[in-house]
């Protein structure tokens, strides 16, 4: 198996459409939102914060989440493997698959990389981008907190 983890040259990436990261597995895979996802998804959807929240959320050991559409964990926003609110997406699914913990090596070659299709594929992206996306998610899992605090 190559190893494609970030090098001197980075990581290709590009979505295939698989929707395999937008269905959970059991806790594994819960969209969590912070409550920046919660407001731009009430004006997306033209409603409040709280009809949102009890509309599309559930909540996981006080931690926002998305609901699922059925048993097989798809998001509530899939839709015949597509994303029906892409624009309006989470910082968790925006950031997919630079999280800093996809990036520890044996997880990346034993898991990743079999579980996305779009790994090795479409644009180059620097480490410095990937650092860039990474940070960017791990700022949003710090809001996710003080969301599911305040609530």
């Amino acid at each position: 198996m190559n190893n494609i983890l970030p090098s001197s040259k980075g990581i290709r990436f590009k979505c295939q459409g698989s929707s395999n990261c937008c269905v959970s597995r059991g806790s594994y895979g819960y969209v969590y939102l912070s409550l920046n996802d919660i407001k731009r998804f009430a004006k997306y959807f033209k409603i409040s914060i709280d009809n949102f929240i009890k509309k599309y959320c559930s909540n996981q050991d006080g931690y926002y989440h998305l609901i699922e559409k059925n048993k097989n964990g798809n998001c509530i926003f899939l839709k015949n493997k597509q994303c029906t609110v892409y624009k309006a997406r989470p910082v968790q699914c925006r950031t997919w698959p630079f999280w800093k913990e996809n990036l520890n090596a044996k997880r990346w070659n034993n898991e990743i990389i079999n579980f996305c299709p779009g790994i090795g594929k479409g644009k180059l992206y620097s480490n410095k981008e990937i650092n860039k996306i990474a940070n960017k998610d791990s700022k949003n899992e710090k809001l996710i907190l003080k969301t599911t605090n305040k609530s």
